[in-house]
């Protein structure tokens, strides 16, 4: 997108980041990536190329804009040859659709155990400390109340 007698201008530089981000995004669904493999996009070398120069994405200041941080595994999966032939048979890409879904499931269900059993205990705790440390209370970020003097508990992916 650069001009080819001079640097990118700024709105050029910004189109090429949005373009690049919903492509490295995109890469996190595997019917896509069996979509580009029957289409022999994966057999191209400047393709490959492309891909390794995505690999920018895994740095900080680049991932923080990432909403689904499964591509970035399978932009780095698509470093290596093996994957990239395999992922064109549609039974692979199934499963691979297949796990994903079970991994989100998992994490949903566990998160949501997490959030209510930590609601309960602070609850349970508010209850037995009475209603004098209602004033000294503050919310978690989950619209639900806790002592000050509880920490917050961190809900994180297994």
């Amino acid at each position: 997108m650069a001009n080819k007698g001079g640097p990118e201008t700024e709105e050029q530089t910004r189109l090429r980041f949005q373009v690049e981000l919903e492509f490295v995004q995109c890469l996190a669904n595997p019917n896509y990536l069996n979509f580009l493999a029957q289409r022999g996009y994966f057999k191209d070398q400047s393709f490959i190329n492309y891909l390794k120069y995505l690999l920018y994405w895994k740095e900080p200041d680049y991932a923080k804009f990432i909403k689904y941080p499964m591509c970035l595994y399978f932009l780095d999966l698509l470093q290596h040859e093996p994957f990239r032939k395999e992922i064109a048979t549609a039974i692979c890409s199934k499963f691979i659709d297949d796990q994903l879904l079970l991994i989100w499931q998992h994490y949903t269900r566990r998160r949501t155990k997490l959030i209510h059993t930590a609601y309960e205990h602070n609850m349970n705790m508010m209850n037995k400390s009475g209603a004098s440390n209602i004033g000294q209370a503050q919310t978690n970020g989950t619209n639900g109340i806790m002592p000050a003097s509880m920490p917050i508990p961190k809900v994180m992916p297994p």
